[in-house]
């Protein structure tokens, strides 16, 4: 079960208990990689790539799962863009609160602590998001993140949804929002609060090698006039089929 599932029924039982005026938890739907992804019911199907491979208009590289393999485990990567391809479909539950507004780490906290009590000191106010991969649209119960606590160049994989913060990414509010622009993206479980982990593809790396470059959690990186972020660090997405 995902986060959003939980966060949901939580919801759902507040509703119960409180009345309509409790308000439910709801987020947008809308269609990504393939035509088909994107038409259900709970969580908004998107295209996540990174800003150096391409911009909001032209993301020519897609965040993918390798080989389209559904288990626990198997590395996330980049590759071509196409509206063919369920590899490169992932739900993304932004984890909305009752105002319709992405939930910050502290109000997904106060229903599901997950978080170190550092993670809500540093993070509270910033937005959180789970990346479900879902082919053709159909959610799996197996989520972006990583095996165990976050170290430098620890690679990127499928893992269980709705379990540990290893599954959950915080927007670095430093940067710009990651709706309309390109953010850090935070492990969930992140130790490291002067140069947090960060979402990462792999430095000299390109898309289209063999054997193909596995994305990683690496210590947050700056050129000397900060917060200007390194672009391999950098993350957008896009809705609706790709062509």
């Amino acid at each position: 079960m995902s986060f959003k599932s939980k966060v949901l029924a939580a919801a759902a039982a507040l509703t119960l208990v409180g009345g309509a005026g409790a308000g439910a938890l709801t987020a947008s739907t809308a269609n990504a990689a393939t035509p088909s992804c994107g038409y259900g019911f709970a969580e908004a199907c998107i295209n996540i790539f990174n800003h150096q491979f391409g911009t909001h208009r032209h993301p020519n590289f897609l965040m993918d799962v390798w080989r389209q393999g559904q288990k626990v485990g198997q590395p996330i990567i980049l590759f071509r863009a196409s509206n063919t391809d369920p590899a490169l479909d992932f739900t993304a539950s932004d984890l909305t609160n009752a105002n319709g507004s992405p939930m910050t780490v502290a109000e997904f906290q106060a229903i599901d602590p997950v978080f170190s009590p550092a993670t809500l000191v540093q993070y509270g106010g910033n937005f959180v998001y789970e990346f479900q991969y879902s082919p053709y649209g159909v959610d799996s119960g197996l989520c972006v993140g990583i095996p165990s606590a976050p170290f430098q160049n620890e690679k990127v994989s499928l893992q269980g949804c709705g379990v540990t913060a290893r599954t959950l990414w915080i927007q670095d509010s430093n940067d710009q929002t990651f709706f309309g622009g390109y953010v850090p993206l935070i492990s969930g479980a992140n130790t490291n609060f002067t140069h947090p982990f960060v979402l990462t593809y792999p430095q000299n790396g390109y898309p289209t090698d063999v054997p193909r470059p596995q994305l990683m959690v690496r210590e947050l990186q700056t050129y000397s006039n900060f917060p200007n972020v390194y672009n391999n660090q950098l993350w957008g997405y896009t809705v609706g089929p790709i062509f």
